[in-house]
């Protein structure tokens, strides 16, 4: 089992063995009932004292993650993922096989295999909404008309003709590109991995708003990174907070979703957007702009992007295009100019040879001609659903139960009681076809928080309004409870 340790941190050995188990732990990495190393088996890999451990396995069931018992040893006691059992076939010996995944809280929480009534848990838009069969039928007439297609790899840098209509995208939204300096890839989930693996080491500060999007936070801590976490209010990320912290702590990275954030759906204001480019530039370090939701706007449009701001290249501007059209073709671009992008494709190339052409060729016609109109139907769509999802939470949510108001994007960051129990919510709501995310795991370390995310956006409208009356009642329920809980007497 690899565990990095940082001698020299503040932060006491003990308690980063917890915190590296507990994430594994609590991303389904180890399963209940897995029995952990020995004490002394334990403290020899990691080259230290058997108590250090021992403090480590007592922090680990404080927090009722793993129960131990004298001469038996420490096994995991929390539930993580259902996984089917293999039968008869013992596989405890792969335990033994050391692996590098400190967490991996986006498998755990994203299935998208997970089918149930109100799926409140995805940040993606109903099926019903997207230009699927128009997609295909292009599809179809390009497999038909150019077999070459599927013959023939495609550049690593992707195609150039849907690059060309990145390019004109971008150049409409302020954001000054153009084909060469862009780089198509699987997903934005992949444009994040692949600035990871290129310029993030073990030990590089890596800043990032708190909360943020999971798997951003997955892929930096597999790089062993030093993630450290900026505070929001209602105009985005402290600034303040953050220069006063680059004091001491000199970024490798800054990662920000400004607009229309995931999950709380603040928009960072074109102020602080200027504030962060001149500490990027102050310290020649990067910013990641992940932007999946700018184009879903439900008022006025949002601030220029920073990347629109960007002189020096300072900024790696991600765009996902898939999202909002066609999820199963996984397509997004990466926008970044000089070594920084001969870098990024470098690693592109090693990591698949190229996004597959096919999919590239087949959503060129839609994006060329058809997604502007397209967009203006959606934001309709989404504003409506937005509308029901607060006017149904105004009605039947308890008075103790707050939540941004977004003006675009997906997501609704609704905020608890401290009394509320959310793993027991999240159990109580799973027996009531419900899914939605823990706000705990938009936090690097599993931080406790008293909020949940709600996409209102992957259900229709009727099934959103009764699944959200269901979730209120079963607030309400345990409110109540908590109630008869604190008056109860003691005896």
């Amino acid at each position: 089992m690899h565990i990095d340790l940082s001698r020299n941190s503040s932060v006491k050995l003990y308690l980063q063995i917890a915190k590296t188990l507990a994430d594994r732990i609590q991303s389904g990495l180890l399963p209940q009932g897995t029995k952990l190393p020995s004490v002394r088996h334990l403290s020899s890999l990691l080259a230290v004292s058997p108590v250090t451990v021992s403090k480590a396995y007592a922090e680990l069931e404080s927090n009722h993650l793993v129960t131990c018992t004298q001469g038996k040893g420490c096994y995991v006691a929390e539930p993580s993922v259902s996984v089917p059992r293999e039968g008869a076939l013992d596989l405890s010996w792969q335990m033994s096989l050391v692996d590098y995944l400190p967490r991996a809280q986006l498998w755990r929480n994203f299935n998208h295999s997970r089918q149930v009534p109100y799926s409140f848990h995805i940040a993606a838009i109903q099926p019903e909404l997207l230009p699927t069969r128009e997609i295909i039928a292009d599809t179809r007439r390009l497999s038909s008309e150019n077999p070459d297609a599927m013959a023939v790899y495609g550049t690593f840098e992707g195609d150039l003709a849907l690059r060309e209509v990145f390019a004109a995208h971008m150049n409409e939204r302020g954001i000054r590109t153009v084909a060469e300096q862009l780089l198509v890839t699987s997903g934005a989930q992949q444009g994040i991995d692949l600035v990871a693996r290129t310029f993030v080491g073990a030990g590089d500060v890596v800043y990032m708003e708190a909360p943020t999007y999971t798997g951003a936070i997955d892929v930096f801590t597999s790089r062993g990174a030093k993630v450290m976490m900026i505070p929001m209010d209602e105009q985005g990320m402290r600034i303040d907070i953050l220069t006063r912290l680059c004091d001491t702590h000199p970024p490798k990275l800054i990662y920000t979703i400004p607009t229309f954030h995931n999950p709380t759906g603040v928009t960072l204001t074109t102020v602080r957007r200027t504030q962060l480019l001149d500490l990027a530039q102050s310290y020649h370090c990067l910013i990641v702009e992940d932007d999946p939701f700018s184009e879903l706007f439900y008022k006025a449009k949002p601030p220029l992007s920073i990347k629109a701001h960007d002189q020096s290249g300072h900024v790696v501007y991600i765009k996902s295009f898939s999202k909002i059209v066609a999820p199963g073709c996984r397509i997004a671009c990466v926008a970044a100019t000089g070594s920084v992008l001969d870098r990024l494709v470098a690693a592109k190339s090693t990591a698949d040879l190229g996004s597959p052409l096919l999919t590239q060729k087949a959503l060129l016609p839609f994006i060329s001609h058809r997604l502007d109109q397209h967009l203006v139907w959606l934001r309709d769509q989404m504003r409506d659903r937005l509308t029901s999802a607060l006017h149904t939470l105004q009605r039947y949510a308890p008075p103790e139960v707050t939540w941004y108001t977004p003006e675009g994007g997906l997501n609704l960051w609704i905020k608890l009681p401290s009394v509320i129990d959310i793993p027991e919510l999240g159990r109580l709501a799973d027996r009531e076809g419900i899914s939605f995310l823990p706000g705990a795991v938009c936090y690097a370390g599993g931080m406790d928080s008293n909020h949940i995310r709600i996409s209102f956006s992957y259900a229709d409208k009727e099934t959103l309004k009764t699944g959200l009356r269901k979730l209120c009642r079963l607030l309400g329920e345990q409110l109540d409870h908590s109630v008869i809980v604190e008056r109860k007497p003691i005896l």
